[in-house]
């Protein structure tokens, strides 16, 4: 025998709760702050390139950040990582509420995004190795829904603790929020430690990124992301064109991520039992989720934006689960953290990229014209998923 550690420490189901909660930590506070952030600005009399910059600090944070914490994971286990990452997002929003000054939502907001680098990857290397290959999908199926459920809550939630107490009752709560999760963490989650690792040089590292095994799952990632935000941001405007009021697309909106939510675990089922092929699922989720696009074009008034909602939530779950499965499936398990940072970084960009596309589309030719676009490209990375490359199971 060679006394190496197992690659994977099975746990209990019930001890991934945790990391689903860590995972809700990250959805829930960037929704709930990047929802009110526009009032904030006319409260404070601030510019558009100050909201601006408010709504990209989280987000940039994370992408400069999530690849070295996941390195980090990989060097001195995760389960370290994703501790101290919560705590620092617990710190980050206690000291808001200590220094009193709502000026100051930028640098808490950064710091929130710069500890949701740290825990995000290493949660999800956790999920990765306290769970069998054969249950990967379930896994990660549970860990999107509950991430999808912070999306859905927080701008609700988030509005409801701002009318209650302002930022600091906000900024308060995600603090205990954040602080419980680290403690359950520390209770339930078991020692995971760090792999041995062969020297890796920064070629070794680049011929890894640039694989396929790598490549098409995270552009499904990165596609998936991108249908989703820009199904959460420009189905309203789409209804608002329609005459529809703030409660109706608000509706919508709220449809389309349950449905991503209650999707995810079905997904992952289906793939743990194989009856979905990864590179198929990933490129049926992408082709659902552009059918969504096109409806809102193709079919009139309500019930375009309705299919929409419906086919851009279900395609969005659909491929996510099974993209992170299919990472984690074909990655060295020592090398876990830093694969999902990078993969997570393409999400971010999806994140970004997909509604400055559809808007910059729309700016140029119509609303219309610019999903259509994004309904092109989903397609394109669909297509590439299953041509390209040998089955990744």
């Amino acid at each position: 025998m060679s006394g190496e550690p197992p690659a994977t420490t099975t746990a209990a189901p019930g001890r991934l709760f945790p990391l689903y909660a860590a995972g809700f930590v990250t959805a829930f506070g960037a929704h709930s702050i990047a929802a009110s952030l526009g009032g904030y600005a006319e409260a404070e009399h601030a510019s558009l390139l100050t909201l601006g910059v408010l709504l990209a600090v989280y987000d940039g944070a994370e992408v400069l950040l999530k690849p070295v914490f996941g390195s980090l994971a990989d060097r001195i286990g995760p389960r370290p990582v994703l501790l101290g990452g919560l705590l620092a997002f617990a710190a980050a929003s206690a000291a808001f509420v200590v220094a009193g000054n709502p000026a100051l939502v930028g640098v808490a907001r950064f710091g929130q995004g710069a500890a949701a680098a740290a825990f995000s990857p290493a949660a999800g290397a956790l999920v990765a190795r306290l769970t069998p290959r054969t249950r990967h999908g379930r896994a990660f199926g549970g860990y999107g829904a509950w991430k999808g459920l912070g999306y859905t809550l927080g701008p609700v939630l988030g509005g409801v603790l701002i009318t209650a107490g302002g930022y600091p009752l906000l900024f308060g709560t995600l603090g205990v929020l954040a602080f419980t999760v680290a403690a359950w963490a520390a209770v339930a989650i078991p020692a995971v430690p760090p792999l041995p690792r062969t020297r890796q040089t920064v070629l070794d590292l680049a011929r890894r990124l640039a694989a396929g095994n790598f490549l098409r799952p995270t552009a499904a990632l990165a596609g998936a992301t991108a249908a989703l935000a820009v199904g959460v941001g420009f189905l309203p405007v789409a209804g608002s064109g329609l005459g529809l009021g703030p409660l109706v697309t608000g509706a919508l909106v709220s449809l389309l991520a349950a449905t991503a939510a209650l999707v995810q675990p079905w997904a992952g089922r289906a793939r743990d039992a194989a009856h979905v092929r990864d590179r198929a699922g990933m490129a049926a989720g992408l082709g659902l989720a552009a059918v969504g696009m096109a409806a809102t074009t193709v079919l009139p008034g309500v019930a375009g934006l309705v299919v929409a909602a419906l086919a851009i939530g279900a395609g969005t779950g659909l491929a996510t689960p099974i993209g992170f499965a299919h990472l984690a499936a074909t990655t060295p398990p020592e090398r876990l953290g830093q694969t999902l940072g990078a993969a997570e970084v393409g999400r971010e960009l999806g994140d970004a990229g997909g509604p400055l596309l559809v808007g910059a589309l729309a700016a140029a030719t119509t609303l219309g014209l610019g999903l259509l676009g994004l309904a092109g490209l989903l397609t394109v990375l669909g297509l590439l998923a299953v041509l390209t490359g040998r089955k990744g199971r």
